[in-house]
């Protein structure tokens, strides 16, 4: 099994507040931009699944958990006070655009949960085509980290977040600068339809994990066309399904796999996907109850419990801070080269005004 390192270094210098301030709105009206200021971002990745992360802390109150003695500036999470801009599937579709927007797997939003409940947030999902998601293993890990970041959640205490999938619990901890590892109750996975179905080297299994998942047994994950056979086998349900492409190896009670998300395509990680994968082989008893599991973008440690529970071990990191314009996201090519022409026309208007 993989382990971070015992130490929990202190972090470093974080990324500069993401509270639109009114010095950049005004600037941004002068610019031809959108008066209300852009929508800002943390971004974040677990083994190279990257979201971009909203957090929404309007009602809650960060002073309840937060420690006084962190060295960590709360300022470097990505916040939208009050809810002002509604995230909706044109939106998260066009942010999440690698090349168009600021690029990512998905967009996670993290809103305070209600009062009297026993979660601290809730978690929201939007795939890079727009889609929701029910969860996301590596997702919330970048929330956790976002929340860690912010002050709403301590260091080393498991607190709560409610999702489309239920009730999860997450614990994390700081293992270098911008780095954490976080530890996270993902539920019960059902193992589903023909269960038993496995000869020597092949198998298929659909396993449920708050959102479905096909785990294919087979060849070397590297051999297999995952953009052909991904897209085919998701389509095999009427609400879409996760594929895992998955060998044996390269170590006793270790796998290694390639996915292709739902609503996303290939990534070079998947947080349930890990889980779905790990249960399946577990099942099959090809592998024990501690598993890891290997990605092209990392590897995660995940446990199957005799009943049924499934933990989710990781890390995450935070890549930076980032801000769009949902305005100039929102609007098709004329509006933009209109709201450019406008800008310049502007701009030179005011250096003329100065000069005189």
């Amino acid at each position: 099994m993989i382990d971070p390192n015992s130490s929990s270094p202190a972090p470093g210098a974080s990324a500069s507040t993401c509270e639109t301030s009114e010095t950049n709105e005004a600037a941004g009206d002068r610019r031809g931009g959108t008066p209300g200021g852009g929508l800002r971002f943390g971004k974040y990745h677990g083994i190279g699944n990257d979201f971009l992360v909203l957090l929404d802390l309007s009602v809650h109150d960060p002073g309840s958990v937060h420690d006084p003695g962190s060295v960590h500036d709360p300022g470097s999470a990505a916040k939208d006070p009050g809810g002002v801009h509604e995230i909706d599937a044109g939106l998260a579709a066009r942010l999440c655009d690698r090349h168009a927007g600021l690029g990512a797997d998905g967009v996670i939003r993290g809103r305070s949960a209600a009062e009297g409940s026993d979660a601290v947030l809730t978690f929201e999902l939007w795939n890079a085509d727009g889609s929701r998601a029910e969860i996301s293993g590596n997702g919330m890990r970048c929330l956790a980290q976002a929340a860690l970041e912010a002050g709403i959640v301590a260091e080393g205490v498991p607190f709560g977040v409610l999702t489309p999938a239920g009730r999860k619990a997450v614990t994390i901890r700081w293992t270098g600068p911008g780095e954490a590892w976080a530890s996270t109750e993902m539920g019960v996975a059902v193992v589903e339809g023909e269960a038993d179905r496995c000869n020597v080297g092949h198998g298929q299994l659909l396993v449920d994990v708050g959102n479905p998942h096909l785990v294919v047994l087979g060849p070397d994950p590297a051999t297999v066309d995952v953009a052909t056979l991904g897209p085919a086998l998701e389509a095999t349900s009427p609400v879409g399904l996760n594929v895992e492409f998955v060998t044996l190896g390269p170590g006793s009670d270790e796998i290694t796999m390639r996915v292709w998300e739902r609503g996303v395509g290939e990534t070079r990680a998947c947080g349930t996907g890990s889980c779905a994968a790990a249960v399946a082989l577990h099942h099959w008893g090809r592998v024990g109850s501690e598993v890891t599991v290997h990605q092209p973008g990392g590897a995660v440690a995940v446990s199957v419990r005799p009943d049924g529970r499934v933990l989710l071990a990781g890390p995450s990191a935070r890549v930076g801070s980032m801000t769009a314009d949902p305005w100039l996201l929102a609007a098709d090519r004329a509006e933009i080269e209109a709201a450019v022409k406008a800008g310049v026309k502007a701009a030179v208007k005011a250096e003329a005004e100065l000069a005189e």
